[in-house]
């Protein structure tokens, strides 16, 4: 009975360990890789390539579709921000050098165009809600667009 009793226990077990890691299933990744964003404005030969996980979902799902804000709008927050992330983009031992990578060259007096100003806001609030980060300029830290 005693023998019994181990084969049976010895039995189970192997099945336990069997079934757990003879697993035939293998780890497929059907999701598309996100093809990165680029703001462009050709006659101007201004270009930015925003490859941040996640920015084109919120481009088309959470942001506020093109023309809901004018364009003044869009350069007025785009200028405070631009300035608040060079700032801490060229401060990497204070800042996170992996979210602040580079400078934006972003001149107030140049004419960018809506569409690329519409991208760079709506990156800014990405960056924002993403980093959980505030850009300032007396916004709203939990903004959503």
């Amino acid at each position: 009975m005693k023998v019994l009793k181990y084969i049976l226990l010895f039995t189970t077990i192997s099945i336990f360990f069997w079934a757990c890691g003879a697993s035939p299933i293998k780890n497929q990744n059907t999701e598309e890789k996100e093809q990165p964003v680029v703001i462009a404005n050709d006659s101007l030969e201004y270009e930015i390539i925003i490859i941040d996980p996640g920015f084109t979902a919120f481009l088309y799902s959470i942001a506020q579709p093109e023309g809901f804000y004018s364009q003044e709008y869009l350069e007025a927050r785009n200028r405070v921000w631009v300035n608040t992330w060079n700032i801490r983009a060229q401060n990497p031992t204070q800042f996170n050098n992996n979210i602040y990578e580079n400078v934006i060259d972003y001149q107030p007096n140049i004419d960018y165009g809506y569409e690329v100003n519409y991208k760079l806001f709506n990156y800014f609030l990405f960056a924002q809600r993403k980093y959980k980060m505030s850009l300032g300029g007396g916004f709203r830290s939990n903004r959503i667009n």
